[in-house]
């Protein structure tokens, strides 16, 4: 743990007053001459300390996260995917020569990844998603040709990949919103605001849950009740659905009981999905 200023300032002074050169230096006052320019070194001191801290995180971070053939490091690889450049010769970093930093921040398609290893051997799974305004989004043909493409030029030898870019799957809720009439009218507007808030709630937990984690039915429960002038929530009905690529249509949906992992990665609410609120 790095040490205080304080730390660094009574070591210093406790070396002075040990030191038989230094007996003069004893008055007590904090504003003493020989005490100021103690507290600037140690002043200085602890900013060095920090920036040696800093330093240090930085680079065990840059080990842990680019070691090369890693799960996480085909994770970054695939965020820094850059749709419409091309890669250096001989190097897995894109040619931003001659490049804005907007037209570089656009290029980067890829918002979201998971990385997994599959069953088989040597073979890495990789869901991944874009984003449009404020939803998540499947990658166009095109983008995901180039990003395939991209991802066997910088994966290892002999590594196999399986990218999966799916269109979300999709979230059926039924639910009953008990709800305070001082701040919502019988059909779930917040009347302040002039619109569902629980609804926009709802959408924001789904685009914030990890990507490829976990949907928990309690956790949803319990965030819904923390919404403002929610009293009690109450699902009936909670089911999910996946688009199947051998037919390209979605499957029938299926009860989730306790909790599941999207297909896709992400959720997008259906819109057969019934909110019943009650006053």
């Amino acid at each position: 743990m790095a040490r205080s200023i304080e730390e660094i300032h009574g070591n210093m002074l406790a070396n002075i007053a040990n030191h038989p050169d230094l007996q003069e230096l004893n008055s007590t006052s904090k504003t003493a001459i020989y005490r100021l320019f103690c507290y600037i070194v140690a002043v200085a001191i602890w900013s060095l300390d920090q920036l040696f801290s800093i330093h240090k995180i930085q680079i065990t971070t840059a080990i842990y996260e680019y070691k090369p053939g890693t799960l996480r490091w085909y994770r970054n690889m695939a965020l820094a995917f850059q749709f419409g450049f091309n890669l250096k010769p001989d190097d897995d970093q894109f040619n931003n020569q001659g490049a804005t930093t907007e037209q570089i921040e656009t290029s980067k398609i890829v918002k979201y990844c998971s990385v997994k290893e599959g069953l088989e051997s040597s073979k890495v799974i990789l869901k991944v998603a874009g984003e449009q305004g404020d939803n998540l989004r499947k990658l166009s043909a095109d983008e995901i040709r180039s990003f395939t493409a991209y991802m066997k030029e910088v994966s290892f030898a002999g590594v196999k990949l399986l990218i999966i870019n799916n269109p979300a799957d999709k979230l059926l809720l039924k639910m009953d919103v008990y709800i305070d009439p001082l701040l919502f009218d019988s059909k779930g507007t917040n009347v302040r605001l002039g619109s569902k808030t629980v609804e926009i709630d709802l959408k924001k937990y789904l685009k914030n849950l990890p990507f490829d984690g976990e949907l928990v039915v309690n956790d949803l429960i319990a965030h819904l009740r923390s919404v403002d002038g929610v009293i009690n929530v109450n699902i009936t009905t909670i089911q999910s659905s996946y688009l199947d690529l051998t037919t390209n249509t979605y499957t029938p949906f299926t009860a989730i009981n306790v909790k599941t992992i999207p297909l896709a990665g992400y959720f997008e609410i259906d819109n057969q999905s019934v909110f019943k609120y009650v006053v």
